[in-house]
């Protein structure tokens, strides 16, 4: 068996029942040939029992890449699973979004050199996260704007992200306005580009890590392309107790020199220098 075209690095913390549907979405993905590497911020035993019992369950490989639990290290382990991918691309994704069935094959459409992809996501409520079954993912029920409306969203212009055809897709993708940023849940660019800039700064925490990243790139010229519109994923409900006001304050410092002395590569990543 030869490399697979992508690693798919999935991140995850003690949220089984949200990563079973996450992981069941890639069985149904039209593009076959990936991986996926789970960068698990120390979840314990039921993640592993959960991981365990679905490698015999879907056709694709899964690498699970784990340390201790010592507080939010989701740049130190993403940059782990990095060294663990296989592919020469890499989809960035989290384990509370449900990918559709042309996720992965939109990422290979419009990857390109010296580019990276930022797309976004369709977040749902509670309800309706905790109302999807591994059928409605597999017959792609869940992605029907119909069926979301039967069970409570509402009408809005983010709904067109679920029923834009590719035309409209791209001209939305042209128009929005949202920055083209490195967005944890849903970018994807070439290992060698995220190599070079060392992965993700590992002093950082929650609150602009991914986008970090991802501003380092465009300084060493990768230019972002949107696929807001195109590549399509549901954000699952969920609490974020681990957020808080000082761990934003750093990262918006690290940021701004970042963005002021236009680094490139991080000395507190992959490699620490």
């Amino acid at each position: 068996m030869g490399k697979p075209s992508i690693s798919v690095i999935i991140s995850t913390y003690n949220s089984e029942a949200w990563l079973e549907k996450v992981l069941w979405s890639y069985e149904a993905q039209t593009f076959k040939d990936f991986e996926i590497v789970i960068a698990d911020d120390g979840s314990k035993q039921p993640t592993f029992d959960l991981i365990e019992k679905m490698k015999g369950l879907v056709h694709y490989d899964i690498i699970h890449v784990w340390h201790e639990d010592n507080g939010f290290q989701k740049t130190i382990i993403l940059n782990k699973a990095i060294l663990a991918s296989s592919a020469n691309y890499l989809v960035f994704t989290d384990g509370d979004c449900i990918a559709r069935k042309d996720f992965l094959e939109t990422h290979v459409k419009y990857r390109k050199a010296n580019h990276f992809l930022s797309g976004g996501y369709f977040k749902l409520p509670m309800t309706i996260s905790n109302l999807i079954k591994n059928e409605d993912i597999l017959s792609q029920k869940c992605f029907s704007l119909k069926w979301l409306k039967q069970h409570g969203i509402k009408s809005s212009f983010k709904n067109n992200k679920l029923n834009s055809g590719p035309l409209k897709a791209k001209f939305l993708n042209f128009i929005t306005p949202t920055n083209a940023s490195w967005n944890g849940h849903n970018s994807s660019g070439w290992k060698e580009d995220i190599v070079v800039v060392n992965g993700f700064d590992e002093r950082m925490q929650y609150g602009g890590e991914d986008r970090e990243l991802g501003e380092r790139l465009i300084n060493y010229s990768v230019k972002p392309i949107r696929i807001r519109y195109s590549a399509i994923c549901l954000h699952l409900d969920h609490a974020r107790g681990y957020v808080n006001p000082e761990m934003i304050e750093k990262n918006k410092k690290i940021r701004a020199t970042t963005k002021k002395e236009k680094v490139t590569r991080t000395l507190f990543g992959i490699e620490k220098i």
